[in-house]
């Protein structure tokens, strides 16, 4: 039998620390006849080694997509126009090069992932029909060995996250918050099943009849999920969203439901900004001064809810800002009640919420905010040096 692979290849092989690399295959792996095979033929004949190492990472792909769920498999190759997978006869029967990209869909291999293990297989090919006009190099052994075991045999199945996983902890009696685990577990999830856990938190967070605990647990996950959800699970769940009020105005429930999920922003414009000019006239109503502070503190903290400056168009944002400015400075001060001198009358309830806002959003507000400098009724306030003092606090805070 001819050598595959010359001889030189074979010791550079041998020298190149594949063996070892062998040792980080996951210990179920490691007791199958098919890694032994690999071990035995490392030294002697790399090309067959590299071949059956690539055969055994594509059978456990196969495994890991049958435990990841059928569910997932078959939702992300409909979506994706590859072959159906209705039963785990379907995963056994897909080609190598389909089932990297089925994979891929389902989001256990990365973008990244799945191009080396396409072109572990791309290589795979090449040496099966090796010839005088082919041969494979140590790079492209190490390549494939590389690959296969630190993308595939050494990382174990992946469980994906489950609605009843969420649904179990969403709908305890006691305030609930996702662990790290449990929020690592939906960053893994495939898009699919992300916008599943999602769709069903967002419907308990609609629902008038749950109880206020398992409500408020909606809002907290729905919190908590949304720096790690991909941004078409997003968009979607936007869309969701648009159909729900599309004949209706956005209320402020859906609103805060839309804000707590991360579908806000991808609200149509006209939509949002009837909301916050609802909410700008609820302000109006209440007033500036710093009489109306029992009434400060719950509407601003509503704001936030709502999703803040970044979920709010222009107009009326900065509308909105030039209340929060004017409620934050307050207005020349004088003898109190008490028979104290305060040197400014401004809402103690309102002042701790505006700064906390206009500090999370200055990248958005911040060029409003400095124009305000020259809004008449503003600057007439700020002739007052302590008033003035504490406009400058506020544009501190962009920096």
């Amino acid at each position: 039998m001819n050598d595959l692979i010359p001889a030189a290849n074979v010791e550079l092989m041998a020298s190149s620390g594949m063996p070892s690399l062998l040792r980080k295959i996951r210990p179920q792996w490691q007791a199958k006849s098919l890694i032994d095979r690999v071990n035995r033929l490392v030294g002697v004949d790399p090309s067959s080694a590299c071949q059956r190492l690539f055969n055994a990472s594509i059978h456990d792909l196969r495994e890991k997509v049958i435990i990841a769920g059928i569910d997932i498999a078959g939702e992300a190759a409909e979506q994706h126009k590859l072959p159906p997978v209705r039963r785990d006869e379907d995963v056994e029967n897909y080609s190598a090069s389909k089932l990297i990209d089925l994979c891929y869909r389902m989001g256990l291999l990365t973008r990244p992932e799945w191009r080396r293990v396409s072109r572990c297989y791309e290589i795979r090919r090449d040496l099966e029909h090796e010839d005088d006009e082919y041969e494979a190099g140590i790079e492209d052994c190490v390549y494939i060995f590389t690959t296969c075991i630190e993308v595939i045999l050494s990382v174990d199945p992946v469980n994906l996250l489950k609605v009843t996983d969420v649904k179990q902890i969403v709908e305890n009696s006691v305030p609930s918050q996702p662990g790290d685990e449990l929020l690592a577990d939906f960053e893994r999830a495939p898009q699919p099943r992300q916008q599943e856990i999602l769709g069903f938190l967002v419907s308990i967070a609609l629902d008038k009849k749950q109880s206020d605990i398992i409500q408020q647990n909606s809002f907290s996950f729905l919190h908590a999920f949304r720096p790690r959800a991909a941004n078409p699970v997003l968009v979607s769940l936007a869309s969701n969203f648009q159909e729900r009020v599309n004949r209706n105005s956005l209320d402020e429930r859906h609103a805060r439901v839309a804000a707590a999920s991360g579908a806000m922003p991808y609200l149509k414009q006209s939509a949002r900004r009837d909301l916050f000019n609802s909410y700008l006239r609820r302000l109006e109503q209440i007033g500036t001064d710093w009489s109306a502070h029992d009434r400060h503190g719950d509407i601003l903290r509503q704001f936030s809810d709502l999703g803040g400056f970044s979920s709010c168009p222009n107009p009326p944002r900065k509308e909105i800002l030039t209340w929060m400015v004017k409620t934050y400075i307050g207005t020349r001060g004088g003898l109190t009640s008490y028979g104290n001198v305060r040197h400014v009358f401004y809402s103690n309830s309102a002042a701790p919420i505006i700064k906390d806002i206009i500090t999370s959003d200055s990248d958005i507000i911040g060029n409003d905010l400095k124009d305000l400098r020259n809004d008449e009724k503003i600057s007439s306030r700020c002739e007052n040096e302590h008033i003035a003092r504490r406009f400058e606090k506020l544009l501190d805070l962009l920096e």
